[in-house]
């Protein structure tokens, strides 16, 4: 066996140099993680690892390549298995620290966001957060594929706690923002019984018409906060804003917030019997899955004002109307208000630190805040103090949007990150790319 004076005159100026590189990466990875909590530096007892696997190679990492002439099966099935093991970490580490690509399941940011779209999404413009599930399966997120068995995706133990990284901002109002659905805690497992919420269902149907009807709802699930869906909608209001909607105009802080060319609301559009063509609708913007008839003088579409006008003009066209508001349902806190998803509010937006006094009127606006995202007793009559921040999120196309009006804060800890640019673009409808919105990028949105 080599002496340690003969395996360190072996090495070679490169080994010393890749051995460097990545010893220097290593250590800025994990002095960013023990940022603020410097515990974490006990990763750095790894460091001897990764200079060796570069240099003296104590550890024979490549043990099994010896058997490349001698036994070429297991020279074969080794090289797959250290393949697969080193793109997976990869992708674990890149997934969870730099970025992830998410699609764009949903019509509720149309005319921004389309369905079809494939964003970048960036981990380190908020910080990326440390997995509170740390053990699970890369590009999976709660269940494993139908064709590895289903079930859950993740191993619950070990759980660490919140932890953001550092990053170079906050979501800012304005921002289309990635994160964990707020009311996903609890999910039912029929996934044709997930939209709307639990909580939605539990409000209209009563949790024993849920429990007892297994055949419809399946059994009632738990997630974690990082294995819960991913949503994307626009951040409308921040930490300490008060927020207000009157005639589906925002107003935060008593200031109108300016309308976005892709604003959508749905609409009635009357006409004197004539049948839209499918061009007209195409060049209108107008998605198959949008062209509803109610009769044969009535259609339904969602429409930017732009679109509206546009229709207003046509000859066969009688009148556009707004969509009633009560045709959205009841809206967060279920049960407890008289609020409409077009004329909502005014709700304060709690900050980390804040201290609230807790009233008949607004208890329910901040239970769910205590019970399920801060574990903390709440008193009518005592003031609370908030431990995160929250954020109201929004969708443009609005009246096709399951956002904030309806399940109410999301808290910091559920922020996964900020889309940057969209990278591909699929067209459901002409099953063709959109070239031209690849590149898009978050200063057009």
């Amino acid at each position: 066996m080599k002496s340690f004076k003969d395996r360190i005159a072996e090495v070679s100026r490169g080994g010393w140099i890749r051995a460097s590189v990545w010893s220097a990466l290593y250590i800025a990875f994990v002095l960013w993680v023990a940022w603020g909590d410097w515990k974490s530096l006990g990763w750095l007892v790894l460091l001897p690892l990764i200079v060796d696997a570069f240099t003296t190679r104590y550890i024979n990492y490549s043990w099994w390549r010896k058997y490349k002439d001698t036994k070429p099966a297991i020279y074969t099935l080794c090289s797959w298995i250290d393949a697969i093991v080193f793109a997976l970490v990869a992708v674990y580490f890149i997934n969870l620290y730099i970025f992830q690509n998410y699609q764009i399941p949903s019509s509720s940011l149309e005319k921004t966001l389309r369905v079809g779209d494939f964003l970048y999404v960036s981990k380190m413009a908020y910080g990326a957060r440390v997995p509170q599930t740390p053990l699970s399966m890369p590009l999976v997120q709660h269940t494993m594929p139908a064709w590895l068995g289903g079930g859950k995706s993740y191993i619950e133990k070990p759980h660490w706690e919140y932890k953001r990284l550092a990053g170079w901002t906050s979501p800012k109002k304005g921002d289309i923002v990635v994160f964990n659905f707020p009311a996903g805690d609890t999910v039912c497992s029929n996934p044709q019984m997930q939209n709307p919420d639990y909580y939605t269902l539990r409000y209209y149907y009563g949790e024993h018409v849920i429990q007892s009807r297994k055949d419809v709802f399946g059994e009632i699930i738990t997630r974690p906060v990082d294995r819960r869906e991913n949503y994307v909608k626009r951040c409308v209001g921040e930490p300490g804003d008060s927020l207000q909607i009157v005639e589906n105009v925002i107003y935060v802080n008593g200031e109108r917030e300016p309308e976005r060319d892709g604003l959508q609301l749905n609409y009635f559009v009357q006409t004197d019997g004539h049948v839209f063509g499918a061009k007209y609708l195409d060049k209108l913007g107008i998605s198959e899955a949008d062209r509803i008839i109610v009769d044969p003088q009535t259609w339904h579409f969602p429409l930017t004002k732009a679109m509206k006008e546009e229709l207003e003009k046509n000859p066969h066209v009688l009148a556009v109307v707004l969509e009633p508001e009560d045709r959205g349902g009841a809206v967060y806190p279920l049960g407890h208000n008289d609020w409409t998803r077009d004329n909502y509010g005014p709700i304060y937006i709690p900050k980390k630190g804040d201290k609230v006094l807790i009233t008949e009127e607004n208890y329910w606006v901040y239970k769910r805040i205590a019970d399920a995202y801060e574990f903390k007793p709440m008193t009518i009559g005592e003031e609370y103090e908030f431990a995160m921040d929250y954020y109201w999120m929004m969708g443009d196309n609005r009246h096709n949007s399951a956002d904030s009006r309806y399940w109410g804060f999301v808290p910091e800890d559920h922020i996964v990150g900020r889309p940057v640019f969209i990278w591909l673009s699929i067209d459901k409808d002409k099953h063709s790319i959109r070239w031209n919105r690849i590149g898009d990028h978050k200063s057009q949105w």
